[in-house]
């Protein structure tokens, strides 16, 4: 998978990947030159082991955003079978935003409910860049309804910046809504994963966000607040953000240490933008072995231990 233009710390990468195009583009290779191939990828591994084990805070929200990581569209086509899309909240609209829908995942059959940002700028446009409106989490309810009367397991891919900010969907209830999605969640008679696959941010990621497991790839993040939020409160300004970054505890690190996600899910070296197939077979790895233990549980016994989960957050000690 060609990982587009590289971020800002990902320079000594791209030129060693754009060397080793270079000489692999050769149709006649002397031996010296395939040594020297195999040197450049070395080098480049190293490299990029190097770079991804020591990224800050900030360089982990800029590889969360890559324009090339993967989407809940593409972890469909790639590691489910049998998708069958799912529009509309019967109320207002069908918000693009949110995804939904039946699909198979080896021997289980699932409800899919995840954001999704469009790759084209046009897609982008269409799906607001992943931040969903009220009737999207209207339409996700109602999946996840339609997912306890047939006794499908519900899968969240969790992948936007906030919830729509705008006028209209303050009008039609977007904090009352998130809260009434969550509750839902709460209480969902079936086994339910989430997984924060590149942004979890605010209450568009909460709206869709309480599970038996909730997991974050490697390189995600999931915070209260997307850090140029934060910084724009807190110093008035959106060149603060890498600061306002370090100070949330965001990283999938800082998240499983505090117990706000019960498992972090590795990327492919180099970030799941570098390699769709690979990520999207260490995905479904996890569901389909996480579905194995929630299927054995009854229903008492999820929704007790699903309540006690979230009980146990957000204790803290005061100085």
């Amino acid at each position: 998978m060609d990982a587009g233009p590289g971020l800002e710390f990902e320079r000594e990468i791209v030129q060693l990947e754009n060397q080793l195009a270079e000489r692999e583009r050769l149709a006649d290779r002397s031996s010296e030159q395939d040594a020297e191939i195999r040197s450049l990828r070395q080098q480049l591994n190293d490299t990029l082991r190097d770079v991804y084990a020591n990224l800050s805070p900030w360089q982990t929200v800029q590889v969360a955003r890559h324009q090339n990581r993967p989407y809940t569209r593409d972890y469909l086509k790639l590691a489910f079978d049998d998708f069958v899309e799912l529009h509309g909240d019967k109320h207002f609209g069908d918000d693009r935003a949110m995804l939904t829908g039946f699909a198979k995942l080896d021997r289980f059959k699932v409800m899919i409910v995840g954001h999704q940002k469009g790759r084209t700028y046009k897609e982008r446009a269409a799906c607001h860049f992943g931040c969903a409106h009220p009737e999207g989490y209207r339409k996700a309810m109602l999946k996840m309804r339609i997912a306890e009367k047939y006794r499908l397991p519900l899968i969240c891919f969790i992948d936007t910046p906030g919830a729509y900010p705008g006028v209209g969907a303050e009008e039609r209830g977007q904090a009352q809504v998130i809260a009434e999605s969550m509750f839902k969640m709460s209480r969902l008679t079936v086994p339910v994963i989430c997984v924060v696959i590149g942004e979890g941010g605010s209450g568009g990621a909460l709206g869709i966000g309480v599970g038996d497991r909730v997991a974050v790839l490697k390189n995600a993040y999931y915070s209260v607040i997307s850090p140029e939020g934060c910084a724009g409160i807190l110093w008035k300004s959106h060149q603060f953000a890498p600061n306002a970054a370090e100070a949330l505890r965001f990283t999938s690190t800082d998240l499983q240490r505090l117990g706000v996600v019960d498992d972090v899910i590795d990327e492919p070296l180099g970030g799941a933008h570098r390699d769709h197939h690979q990520m999207a077979n260490r995905l479904k790895t996890y569901l389909t072995r996480t579905l194995s233990e929630l299927e054995t549980q009854g229903v008492e016994q999820l929704l007790d231990a699903r309540y006690e989960k979230f009980r146990r957050m957000g204790v803290f000690l005061e100085a």
